[in-house]
């Protein structure tokens, strides 16, 4: 089974010929509810796991709703992201490793009040097996574990949507025809036509707000968006151009007002009020350190 993004209703390079030097590519995950294994790239799904290596735990204090009754117990990691490098098109793994795992703590850490993301890169060639996160504490937040689905990666070319303010230059050479091509046609540039919505690899964050770039502790030079972890895959502007070509023959697809749950919440995640999750790296650092935020 394969999930392709139609093509954009508008050249983008033709119409804004100032974008280009400004294009990334992302791989777009596309989960679907399922089971997976060890050996696939999943979301929610069991892990391939050094056979030596214990599973990961959380000992920080952690904040339930109420603030002031943390909750300060050891909290297994749970996984959200196996991505191995045969399904990630064009995505720079490190030389030496060929699994991205990402897992995450399910309780609210304080200075964000969201889950905390851990991220390893393993190698397929050392000893080890599938393994599933140990039993979770009752304090879990149930919105901060994914179900389990299969992916269907894809890579495609995108463009700064809100992160187009970093290019002041480049917005105000093209801000005039942004507006002109939305009352001509009605395409929305930064819904229809920038970023792609939903779980994804590198390329632009899928920010809901205004962006919040890090920058890397070891090297002060902002860091390379890994991860987008959304709350929804699509919303009420972004499924027309972005639903894959092999969804929009479904039943359930009826218009604006109506969004199939296996479509639009496959993960079943929820970050904030329907915000994300944005984790990043450093490519520049040979350890490549990481950080995250969320809106």
């Amino acid at each position: 089974m394969t999930h392709r993004t139609p093509a954009r209703p508008v050249n983008i390079e033709e119409v804004f010929p100032e974008l280009v030097p400004l294009r990334r590519h992302t791989v777009r995950l596309h989960p679907r509810p399922g089971q997976p294994s060890g050996t696939d790239s999943s979301v929610g799904g069991p892990l391939w796991w050094p056979s030596t290596e214990p599973w990961p735990v959380c000992t920080e204090v952690h904040f339930e709703i109420d603030a002031y009754h943390p909750y300060d117990g050891e909290v297994p990691l749970v996984p959200i992201v196996q991505v191995w490098r045969r399904d990630a098109p064009g995505f720079p793994f490190p030389e030496d490793r060929d699994i991205l795992q990402i897992l995450w703590c399910p309780l609210d850490h304080n200075e964000l009040e969201c889950p905390r993301p851990q991220v390893y890169w393993r190698s397929s060639e050392a000893a080890g097996s599938e393994r599933k996160p140990p039993p979770l504490p009752d304090a879990a937040e149930q919105d901060y574990i994914p179900a389990p689905c299969l992916v269907y990666p894809e890579q495609v070319a995108e463009y700064p949507s809100w992160d187009l303010e970093m290019y002041r230059d480049t917005r105000a050479a093209v801000r005039d025809r942004i507006d002109q091509l939305r009352e001509n046609t009605g395409w929305h540039y930064q819904y229809h036509l920038s970023t792609a919505p939903g779980i994804k690899l590198g390329g632009y964050p899928g920010w809901s707000q205004e962006p919040v770039w890090p920058d890397c502790e070891s090297c002060g030079q902002r860091m390379d968006h890994l991860l987008t972890v959304p709350s929804e895959e699509y919303d009420s502007e972004t499924w027309r151009t972005w639903l894959p070509l092999q969804d929009r023959s479904a039943p359930a697809i009826r218009g604006d007002d109506y969004y199939p749950t296996a479509l639009f919440e496959p993960v079943g995640v929820r970050i904030g009020r329907s915000g994300g999750l944005y984790i990043f790296e450093c490519r520049r650092c040979p350890h490549r350190p990481t950080a995250h935020e969320h809106d």
